[in-house]
């Protein structure tokens, strides 16, 4: 072996693709892939983790190819504009054929392979990443634990649901538990995420605590702390958001009417709301809200939980040499008023409003700007035609 810079081709290098690498650029924000034959498709599957020689892989990879355009035809195009897919990218006689239509430049129809094909990889690498993520497969395991530990603070009667510590009671005028997130809602998710890892997603599991004041839900933290569900070594500090309470403000008014909360026969709703009133004249907007999805007059407080999961003794992979093995699971507890969750039933800071950003964005990194625009200027005649 001697060196040398010798190609059988033209020396070039693909900037596109070596800035990627380089500089982080996401895999979903690439317009094309830089594979020059099979031989480095089959390499690159290889490399990605599957044995293109396995049946049992080409079955997997075909699996994901056809969840992929369902998800795509489903979530990003009208029921016309399915027809435009090629029908090489719909039904590819070889599944390593998709690489290398992502990586071709040429004339108008092999740049439209080019880009759908980018598009169902992009989605089948996210199919891939929530079908190998392991916290998901031990997903029961992990809501069992997860949901026993808030089970011991937040209790039900007669209807009507409290959270306690074992000392102060306050009650709840919601209570919702997000027991898992769908397969579409977690993709979809992947797909407007700029780290676009399923490992990313923090919110499969979680509670949603609502109480009729912010004070309550400082309170509500308070009480979360005591009972050893929050602290600061099980909270993921860079993902804690806080858009609903300014904190010295809260501690300004609160030192003002502690005595008062002392000294209150039964629960002081009424105080609680007055607090309130003060609170909301001298506090100043609470902005971390790095979630660009988010809409105006969305506010919650926000903590992402890190829980240690326990494997059941009897799955092999819990056998270790001194004790059972574990891994760190992170699950969402967020708090807000009643004034708060009152404006996430409708307007721009709905669940329903915040769903469509998601999918405005997620269709815009996934389709990408050339393929977008190439469907908008498809007349409807053309379209009705292709379907």
């Amino acid at each position: 072996m001697h060196p040398s810079l010798k190609c059988q081709g033209k020396f070039s290098l693909n900037w596109t693709y070596l800035n990627a690498i380089a500089s982080g650029v996401s895999a979903i924000d690439l317009g094309g892939l830089a594979l020059r034959n099979r031989h480095d498709a089959h390499q690159f599957v290889r490399e990605y983790g599957f044995d293109i020689d396995n049946p049992h892989a080409c079955e997997v990879i075909a699996g994901a190819h056809g969840e992929a355009l369902d998800f795509i035809c489903t979530h990003f195009l009208a029921p016309a504009q399915a027809a435009l897919v090629p029908p090489e990218v719909r039904m590819p006689d070889d599944p390593l054929d998709l690489l290398v239509f992502a990586s071709l430049h040429g004339n108008e129809q092999v740049e439209s392979r080019r880009m759908w094909s980018c598009a169902v990889l992009k989605v089948m690498h996210g199919i891939f990443y929530i079908d190998n993520n392991l916290k998901l497969r031990y997903f029961n395991t992990i809501r069992q634990q997860v949901f026993a530990s808030l089970d011991e603070v937040i209790h039900e009667d007669d209807g009507q649901f409290y959270l306690s510590d074992g000392e102060i009671c306050l009650p709840l005028l919601h209570f919702d538990r997000k027991n898992n997130k769908s397969r579409a809602s977690i993709l979809l998710k992947l797909l407007q995420k700029a780290a676009y890892l399923a490992a990313d997603i923090f919110d499969h599991l979680g509670v949603r605590l609502i109480f009729n004041t912010r004070f309550e839900c400082l309170l509500a933290l308070r009480t979360l702390q005591r009972a050893h569900l929050i602290s600061v070594t099980n909270v993921d500090s860079q993902r804690t958001r806080n858009t609903l309470l300014d904190m010295e403000a809260a501690k300004e008014v609160f030192t003002q009417y502690r005595c008062m909360l002392e000294a209150a026969d039964g629960y002081p709703a009424e105080l609680l709301e007055k607090m309130d009133a003060e609170l909301m004249e001298i506090s100043s907007p609470q902005t971390r809200a790095d979630n660009p999805h988010s809409g105006a007059g969305f506010n919650s407080i926000q903590v992402t939980v890190r829980k240690m999961i326990h494997l059941p003794p009897d799955d092999p992979a819990a056998s270790g040499p001194d004790y059972d093995v574990g891994f760190f699971f992170e699950y969402e507890i967020q708090l807000m008023d009643k004034a708060s969750h009152d404006r996430t039933l409708e307007g721009p800071a709905s669940h329903d409003a915040y769903k469509k950003r998601q999918v405005e964005t997620a269709r815009l990194r996934v389709l990408g700007r050339d393929l977008v625009r190439y469907l908008e200027t498809q007349p409807p005649t053309q379209l009705a035609s292709a379907s």
